[in-house]
This record gives structure tokens, C-alpha cells and sequence, in this order.
């Protein structure tokens, strides 16, 4: 279920009939069913907490929501540099980034307004992207009880990268805690921790805290909260401020760390990992041991190398075990299986920018990388359900040098909540694959009627 209200709690009633079509294509009924289901806002509440962007722009839903008013342009900034002081124009903006942002934002923006409001508690921030005013707003208006580490690679480096405005504004307001970093490779943590007398939390995940990561692409925020459970991310940025890349994979943040949550068994370790304490191919092991299903949204697959998307190919082969996957790019090594229900990884760059009648043109704004998600779900049937997940992207380079915030949550509410997520996001886009891929070919889409024989 994908409530348009995300706050809504309370029991929703279900009704499916079932309807039949027999050799001469008669449609017929069964007997109608009804079953209540009854919704948390949060996955456990006071303790954990799974929210995801709607990340939906490419979609008939948006198309007839927003599309007057100046569409995609009117919402968001026309790149990344220009988002730190960017307005929205569109008359229905609030409702439009509210709508796009889903329970990700929502989950995010009420943990820095707690933070605001409880005068004791001290905040620590690690960046990687950072433009969105709506979170620098809100991080400046902490003032001197927040520390922030903004990464400085590439292009973040630059004097009027959003990064840069935003450090300057951030190294003012905080009284000089704000540092700049890249690590061996890249800073691409997305955390925030909150200590205070009322508030102990922290959020990590795929998320970053622009206008792309909350309003454009699918992202996952995790909050969890707890004085345990926040210790490992206080402890994590304090050695990210302390250490360089070869002294912090020999601290107790680049191990498993567990995160005492009542009933849930959870982990977290960050990168950058010592050799002798790396977890790519322990996680790779763990996917080869896959008994019936895996789903996975992975940003940047096609660009990953070594045993993880070795393993994943692998599992692909199995007849007994069922996968869905979803990647940013087109996959070369992963093909269609049959008959056993395993689909090649869909990617969301494969959209058909004129769809057919009866739908709409969607908007092709907002562009770039649109699927942001990292995790992996493995056996989500099962009484060992788990699933990985964070800003780490699975590969040699999130394992050995970037800073990054990795999740392992062995527990089936969270990993079907993850699993829901993979098929929602491999159903929206199946088709415009498919749409994409016949008009390769010059060729049109039929729906298949559904089998049947003359009894």
C-alpha cells in the first residue's frame, strides 16, 4: 500500500473482487472480499523508522497534478549550484514537494524541528550533496550546538558550489564547527545525529539533503532512535573529525556496530574499511546464499565491479529462486531468464519520452540519476529476512575509501518494507522499459489476454 497520506494511521478496508474471462473473452465475477489493514506512520514506533521518497516525477500521477504552473522548472532549480537559494514559482508548490518528497521529507524535517526545539541537544552532520534551503534553514538555526563535515570532492570543491555557500554560512552560524572532506575517495554520508535531553536520534540511508535527492529521486531515509542505538554515529563522526582515511578503518566505527533497538536486530558499520575489516565480499557470501527470493535497488550497478555483482549474476542462474532488480543504468552481464520469473535489472533512464495514447507526455526535468537507492533484500519470505542498506553503493571504492553509512537490519517488517519498495519502483518503470524497447525495435505493445481453454 502507498497511502497518499503517509501521517494517516488507522485501519484501511480493502475490497477485491475477482473477475474472470472465459474462451469468448465474457468477463464473469466471484464473490467480493474485504480486509482491513491497519497502518503506522511509523515502521516501530519510538524506535525505528523506514520513510522513502515518492520519487515519481516521470509519472502520469504528476502529470496530472502539476504539470500547469510551469511543471518540473517552477519546483526545482535548474542545477545543483543554483539550489542553495533557489525559490519554487509553481502556485502549487507546497503541495507539489510535499507530494514528490513523500514521508522521506517529512521524517527528516521533523527530526531537525525536534532538534531545534530541545535547547540541549548537540547535533553532528555528515554531507555529502547540500543545497536544499529547507535543511541548511534549519542546520543554521541550530547555531553553535551543531558540528557539520561537507564533503569537498570534485565539483563540491569549487568556490560556488552550493557545498562551498553552504560551508560558509554553516563555518558562521556554528562559531567554526564545520569542517570540509573527501576521505580516500569521496565524504557520501547522509547522517545526522541528534543528543539531547529530549531527542536522541539519527537518520541515515541513500538520501542526500538536496532538491534532487528528497524531491526528485528514489531515496530511503532510516531514523532510529535510542541512546544506544545513536552512540555508533556520534562515535562515527567524532573519528571522521579526528582521523584520515587509513587510521579510521582501524577504529570501532569501521565494525559492525550493534544498535541495541528493542526486538530488532540491527547493525552499522562505515566506510572507509581497513583490509582486514572490509565487508564487500562477506555481504557477496551473503547474497550467494539467497534461498528464495532477492530484490534489490542499486544506483550506479553498472558501473560496480567485483564480487558483489558477480554474486548477483550468479543468483540470476537459479531456477528456485526468484529476483526483481532495479538499477539506474542498462546492465551488461545480467539477462533475461525464463521461465522462472527472474527479470533483467529495469533502469529508469529507459524511458519513452512520448507515451502512447490514452497517457500524457511526462516531463523529462529533474535529470540525471533518478534511481538512488542502495539496498539489498534477501529472503524477505523467510524467519531470516535481512536487508543491506545506506550510501553505500556495494563496491571496492564504498569499501575501502569513501566515508559511507552501511545497515544491516536482520528483521521481516524492515525487509519487506525495502522489498514493497523494489517492486513498486521495477512496476512504475517496467513498462516504459518496455515501451522504450519496442520503439527500438519500431514495434507496438499489445496486452497479452489472459489464458484460457474452452472448459
Amino acid at each position: 500500500h502507498f497511502p497518499r497520506n503517509a501521517d494517516k494511521n488507522g485501519a484501511f478496508v480493502y475490497v477485491v473482487k475477482p473477475v474472470f474471462m472465459n474462451y469468448y473473452d465474457e468477463l464473469s465475477y466471484g464473490e467480493e472480499q474485504r480486509v482491513e489493514v491497519v497502518l503506522h506512520r511509523e515502521t516501530y514506533p519510538d524506535c525505528l523508522d523506514v520513510a522513502f521518497t515518492r520519487g515519481f516525477i516521470s509519472s502520469q500521477a504528476f502529470v496530472d497534478r502539476f504539470s500547469d504552473g510551469g511543471g518540473v522548472a517552477a519546483l526545482l532549480p535548474k542545477d545543483s549550484k543554483s539550489g542553495i537559494d533557489f525559490v519554487p514559482t509553481h502556485p502549487k508548490a507546497p503541495t507539489a514537494l510535499s507530494w514528490m518528497g513523500f514521508d522521506a521529507v517529512e521524517a527528516l524535517l521533523r527530526l531537525l524541528e525536534e532538534a531545534i526545539a530541545d535547547r540541549t541537544a548537540e547535533v553532528r552532520v555528515v554531507a555529502f550533496d547540500l543545497n536544499l534551503p529547507a535543511v541548511v534553514e534549519r542546520f543554521i538555526q541550530l547555531g553553535e550546538r551543531l558540528s557539520i563535515i561537507i564533503d569537498d570532492s570534485a565539483e563540491h570543491n569549487e568556490h560556488d558550489s552550493a557545498e562551498s555557500i553552504a560551508f560558509e554560512r554553516l563555518l558562521s552560524s556554528t562559531n567554526g564547527k564545520a569542517k570540509r572532506q573527501h576521505m580516500g575517495q569521496l565524504q557520501h554520508n547522509k547522517t545526522i545525529v541528534v543528543n539531547g535531553s529530549k531527542v536522541k536520534a539519527a537518520v541515515c540511508g541513500s538520501t542526500n539533503f538536496t532538491w534532487r535527492g528528497l524531491y526528485v529521486q528514489s531515496n530511503n531515509v532510516v531514523v532510529v532512535r535510542g541512546e544506544e542505538a545513536i552512540k555508533p554515529f556520534w562515535d562515527a563522526f567524532e573519528n571522521y573529525w579526528n582521523c584520515s582515511t587509513p587510521r579510521f578503518g582501524k577504529t570501532s566505527s569501521a565494525q559492525w556496530n550493534d544498535l541495541n533497538l528493542s526486538g530488532i536486530d540491527a547493525q552499522v558499520s562505515f566506510s572507509p574499511h581497513s583490509k582486514d575489516n572490509a565487508l564487500l565480499d562477506a555481504i557477496a557470501s551473503d547474497v550467494a546464499n539467497t534461498e528464495s527470493s532477492l530484490f534489490y535497488s542499486l544506483a550506479f550497478l553498472a558501473q560496480t565491479t567485483g564480487s558483489l555483482k558477480e554474486e548477483i549474476v550468479r543468483v540470476l542462474e537459479k531456477d528456485d529462486v526468484f529476483v526483481y532488480g532495479i538499477s539506474d543504468k542498462r546492465m551488461g552481464g545480467l539477462n533475461l531468464q525464463k521461465p522462472n520469473g527472474n527479470l533483467m535489472p529495469v533502469y529508469p533512464q529507459a524511458i519513452s519520452k512520448n507515451m502512447p495514447e490514452p497517457f500524457k507526455s511526462e516531463p523529462t526535468g529533474g535529470g540525471g540519476t533518478r534511481m538512488h537507492h542502495k539496498f539489498i533484500v534477501i529472503d524477505f519470505d523467510k524467519p531470516t529476512a535481512r536487508v543491506y542498506l545506506g550510501s553505500y553503493n556495494f563496491s571496492g571504492t564504498a569499501d575501502r575509501k569513501n566515508g559511507e553509512n552501511l545497515l544491516l537490519i536482520k528483521d521481516r517488517k524492515v525487509a519487506i518494507s525495502y522489498m514493497i519498495e523494489a517492486l513498486r519502483i521495477f512496476d512504475h518503470y517496467h513498462f516504459r522499459v518496455n515501451l522504450a524497447q519496442a520503439e527500438e525495435d519500431n514495434m507496438r505493445l499489445f496486452l497479452t489476454k489472459a489464458p484460457r481453454t474452452k472448459d
